[in-house]
């Protein structure tokens, strides 16, 4: 690795980035949305393991399918968006194993170990997760994370029929700073949330 990314990148992608409610009217291409993930797919999980599944939600069609499971005050700022994820976790990810991590038999790690798959599954697709937001960030597009859905029915609207469910929703697009746009909540000091041992 090179230098250290410019005050500018990071203000871009932590520092002044903001979760957004309300968005523009600007597509989202399908070529930005393939960018996005060939981006977001290089960091790292155990076992290159991989799990995450997305439902990339763009269609008039694709929304009306996944509006009936979203919260009421979720709702509307999702139909808004250009492009909602419904980023989900594959617990038959071990599957792929043979293809991802070719030089042992990772796949015989998680074969009838139910915990360790339900453990590697949600942990590594959650970073996927968020891999995703910093990448949509990188690409000069806003997130808006959510939970606030009916996962169950996600599930069985988009994911039947396999062992893949939601975790949480991001809609993606060019965020409206001057709608629905909270003040900079507090964080944590460094005292408050973290030691070095």
């Amino acid at each position: 690795m090179s230098a250290p990314l410019s005050d500018a990148s990071l203000d871009q992608l932590f520092l002044t980035a903001r979760t957004y409610n309300a968005w523009q009217p600007k597509d989202v291409s399908d070529e930005q949305i393939r960018r996005l993930y060939e981006l977001a797919k290089f960091g790292p999980t155990a076992a290159n393991s991989s799990p995450m599944r997305i439902v990339f939600v763009k269609s008039p069609d694709a929304k009306q399918r996944l509006k009936p499971y979203l919260s009421e005050s979720n709702a509307e700022k999702t139909m808004q968006a250009p492009v909602t994820a419904i980023v989900a976790t594959d617990y038959a990810f071990y599957e792929k194993l043979p293809q991802l991590f070719p030089h042992a038999d990772a796949r015989s790690w998680f074969v009838g170990n139910e915990a360790l798959v339900q453990a590697s599954g949600t942990r590594n697709g959650s970073l996927q997760g968020a891999y995703l937001i910093m990448a949509a960030r990188a690409l000069g597009l806003d997130c808006g994370p959510m939970s606030g859905f009916d996962q169950a029915g996600v599930d069985a609207e988009f994911f039947a029929g396999t062992q893949i469910k939601s975790n949480f929703l991001i809609n993606i697009g060019y965020g409206d700073p001057d709608t629905n746009l909270f003040g900079r909540l507090p964080r944590l000091s460094f005292d408050e949330a973290a030691q070095i041992a």
